[in-house]
């Protein structure tokens, strides 16, 4: 793995560790103009992780950066997409289902992604590259080398012959499409179906580990909530696929608003 991987790794747990400090106090909660919330949570991790990715050369779309107009980036053949804090209401909720996102993008497709869940300690890595993801827990105690943690990694394989259909779903939308698409299944495959629910974007990892067999998505998502879930599950051979073109969801598009889409086998 090079170094600009390492060092997205490395800024993902200090970034998660500056999430904890503040998850452990009472903290402010502000709300952007869309009404989604904000806390200096969001802001620290940001903060920790451009110190490391602007050692990389390579430039940054983040939720808590400046908007950059497309007419530079449309002009990047590589970038990095970044959310600092994904699940904010999970964080709000203290409920422990929020990521720090990172992911890496060449000639607009997803090519490497770290999901890291600091209130568990848990990292999520996949690499398009070598078609590998992994599942690490992270030693709470130490200064952390990024390449002995993957000693003891867990490889993640995803299950598609099971007696039920798991399909994921949102804890805050589930919808009459996704309502629909359930009862599609049912009469497609015959099988029941379990709703499996999850915050952020460990929906992507469960279905990369083999926790969940769907992941259908009817409800608004940036760039940054998804990019790095679709490498873990495109590492493992499973298709994030945009409803509003029937191929692979590409990024760093003139907007970066995503259109609904299904993770798959």
């Amino acid at each position: 793995m090079n170094h600009d991987k390492l060092l997205a790794i490395k800024s993902s747990i200090e970034a998660g560790d500056a999430i904890m400090k503040i998850y452990k106090e009472d903290f402010e909660v502000e709300y952007k103009a869309d009404d989604s919330p904000l806390t200096i949570a969001d802001q620290n991790a940001n903060a920790v992780i451009m110190k490391y990715l602007n050692q990389t050369d390579i430039p940054i779309i983040s939720e808590e950066n400046k908007a950059i107009d497309y007419s530079e980036r449309k002009n990047w053949t590589k970038c990095w997409i970044v959310d600092p804090l994904d699940g904010t209401k999970e964080f709000v909720k203290k409920n422990g289902e929020f990521t720090v996102n990172i992911a890496l993008i060449d000639e607009q497709k997803t090519v490497f992604g770290v999901i890291y869940v600091p209130a568990k300690r848990t990292l999520y890595v996949g690499d398009v590259e070598s078609q590998s993801s992994y599942k690490v827990q992270v030693p709470e105690n130490g200064e952390i080398n990024v390449e002995a943690l993957f000693e003891n990694a867990e490889i993640l394989k995803p299950t598609t012959d099971n007696a039920q259909i798991r399909v994921v779903g949102s804890r805050s939308h589930m919808n009459q499409d996704t309502l629909d698409y359930i009862e599609s299944l049912k009469a497609k495959f015959n099988k029941p179906v379990e709703i499996v629910s999850k915050g952020s974007s460990l929906k992507f990892c469960l279905v990369a580990e083999g926790n969940a067999d769907v992941y259908p998505r009817y409800a608004p998502t940036m760039e940054w909530d998804t990019a790095a879930g679709q490498a873990i599950c495109k590492a493992v051979g499973l298709s994030v696929i945009s409803l509003d073109t029937g191929k692979e969801m590409l990024y760093n598009r003139e907007n970066l608003l995503n259109g609904y889409f299904h993770v798959k086998a």
